[in-house]
C-alpha cells in the first residue's frame, strides 16, 4: 500500500520526531492531503520543531477490516503495519504521547474509531467532518447501493461487527479518562453537522476531553483546510518531541 511522508527540513542526528497520521475521505487517496490542503506547513512546526506527516492510502474502507472481505484489513494496516513500517524507516519517536491521528469525512470517523477502540496507540485525534453516522444508516431504496456496500464493510444490521464499529456505542463503554484528546470538527452547512453534534453532546455527558468547533462551509476540502490550523493548533498542545 503505498503512503507518503512529509519530513521537517531539518533532521538532526539522533532527534527523533512526532508522527501524525492523515487519513482521507471515502473516494479520496493518499495525495489529497498534500494536493488540497496546506498541511505540508506543519512538518516544519516551528514552535516545537517539526513532526512527521505520514499519508497512507486507505481506498473507500472506512480504515476497518471489512466483516464480509477477509481480505481488506485496513485496521491492521494502520494500527500494526503501517505505524511499525514508518518507526523503521523515518526517526519517529515509537511512543504513544508523540504519535497522533486526524482524518477528513471517512478518515475523520475512522480517527475517532480508534481512538475509543485502541486508546494505547494514540494521544490525539482530529476528526474534521467526521462520517461518524454511517455503521447506524439503515436501509433506504435512496441509498440502497451505499447500504450493500457498508455492509461488506461492517456487517449485517444488528450483527456484533456494525455495533462494534458503531462510535455512538463505543463511547457508551470506553473509558474517558484513557481515551485520546478529541478535537471535532463540521461544517456549518454539511448534511453530517446533525450526527457530529449529537455525538459531541455524548462525549460531554460522560466526561471525555474533547474540543468541538464549527465553522461556515461545506463537506468538502474548502471547509477543511479551514480546520485544519485550529486542529494541529490543538495537536501541537499535545504531541512531545524527544531529543
Amino acid at each position: 500500500m503505498p503512503y507518503r511522508v512529509f519530513l521537517p527540513a531539518k533532521l538532526p542526528a539522533g532527534r527523533k520526531f512526532p508522527a501524525v497520521y492523515l487519513l482521507h475521505g471515502n473516494g479520496g487517496s493518499y495525495l489529497n492531503w498534500s494536493n488540497y490542503s496546506d498541511v505540508s506547513k506543519y512538518a516544519g512546526l516551528d514552535a516545537s520543531g517539526g513532526a512527521i506527516l505520514v499519508m497512507p492510502q486507505g481506498d473507500a474502507s472506512y480504515w476497518v477490516n471489512a466483516a464480509l472481505k477477509p481480505e481488506d484489513r485496513y485496521e491492521d494496516y494502520i494500527t500494526r503495519d503501517l505505524i511499525a513500517d514508518v518507526e523503521a524507516r523515518f526517526p519517529v519517536d515509537p511512543s504513544r504521547k508523540s504519535r497522533a491521528i486526524v482524518g477528513v469525512s471517512m478518515g475523520g470517523y475512522a480517527a475517532i474509531k480508534l481512538a475509543l477502540t485502541r486508546p494505547d496507540l494514540f494521544i490525539f485525534a482530529g476528526a474534521i467532518s467526521p462520517a461518524l453516522d454511517v455503521p447506524s444508516r439503515r436501509f433506504s431504496f435512496r441509498r440502497a447501493s451505499q447500504y450493500w456496500r457498508f455492509k461488506t464493510i461492517f456487517g449485517p444490521w444488528g450483527s456484533p461487527t456494525r455495533k462494534s464499529s458503531d462510535p455512538f456505542l463505543l463511547v457508551q463503554s470506553s473509558v474517558p479518562s484513557t481515551t485520546p484528546y478529541l478535537f471535532i470538527t463540521a461544517g456549518q452547512q454539511e448534511a453530517l453537522a446533525d450526527p457530529i453534534t449529537r455525538f459531541t453532546k455524548r462525549l460531554q455527558n460522560r466526561g471525555f476531553a474533547y474540543q468541538f468547533q464549527t465553522k461556515p462551509g461545506g463537506h468538502d476540502w474548502n471547509e477543511w483546510d479551514e480546520q485544519i490550523p485550529d486542529c494541529f493548533e490543538s495537536l501541537l498542545q499535545h504531541l512531545h518531541s524527544t531529543e
